[in-house]
């Protein structure tokens, strides 16, 4: 029997609402799902279809943790997101179809080296180095569907220090849950393990080292990250 060369970590896990745990396989991130947030970074919603990038799963942090300030960024800003967590196959599916494979829902925060993500946009270049790096995709235990209902009115909201900087309700997405599942599963074979992180509304800025975060959405459980010092 060949021998691996090196150990690799296991999937990283979220705990769930009811104290079983969800392996996170891949997770997918919408780009400019709020209108408000798209015009602060200068552009009109597509509304002829979404867009995503990806982070990789062992990005994934735990609500409540402490964090270094990245290296390669001066410029690292907060983005509060809904979590969809797949829980069962679709592919090529239909409204029903998709709507049936959303397991749940949680509170996450798509950490973002803005500058990175800002110059590699400036020369039509993939957002990677801006958006996918260790412990940028923060998360809170999930909320099966059943038990957080029909989306739309909840308030989805981030605070710094304890000073509110984004306020907007889930109403205000651009794409729906649903909307976005059958979309991505025209291009990938979702399957349980798989995240989409929705997008972020308007109010988007930098932390520094010592800021403390706390994001809620009506009916989840609340993300909290403190920004630390550089490595």
């Amino acid at each position: 029997m060949p021998q691996r060369l090196f150990s690799s970590p296991d999937y990283p896990t979220v705990p769930t609402a009811d104290g079983a745990l969800y392996p996170v396989h891949r997770i997918f991130c919408v780009g400019r799902n709020y209108a408000e947030h798209a015009k602060e970074m200068g552009y009109e919603v597509d509304r002829e279809a979404p867009f995503y990038f990806l982070k990789d799963a062992q990005a994934i942090v735990h609500t409540g943790a402490t964090i270094p300030y990245p290296p390669g960024t001066e410029n690292f800003h907060y983005e509060m997101e809904f979590v969809i967590a797949i829980g069962a196959s679709a592919f090529r599916a239909t409204d029903e179809e998709a709507a049936a494979a959303i397991w749940g829902y949680g509170c996450g925060l798509d950490m973002t080296r803005r500058d990175l993500q800002l110059s590699s946009r400036a020369k039509q270049r993939p957002w990677d180095l801006g958006k996918n790096f260790e412990q940028s995709a923060v998360i809170a235990p999930l909320t099966a569907a059943s038990a957080f209902g029909a989306v739309g009115p909840q308030r989805i909201m981030l605070a710094v220090n304890g000073e509110t900087k984004q306020d907007a309700h889930l109403a205000d997405l651009v794409w729906s849950p649903v909307e976005l599942v059958v979309h991505l599963s025209r291009y990938y074979q979702l399957a349980p393990g798989d995240l989409i992180y929705t997008g972020t509304p308007a109010g988007v800025g930098p932390v520094v080292a010592g800021d403390v975060i706390h994001g809620e959405i009506d009916g989840l459980a609340p993300v909290d990250l403190v920004i630390g010092a550089a490595q």
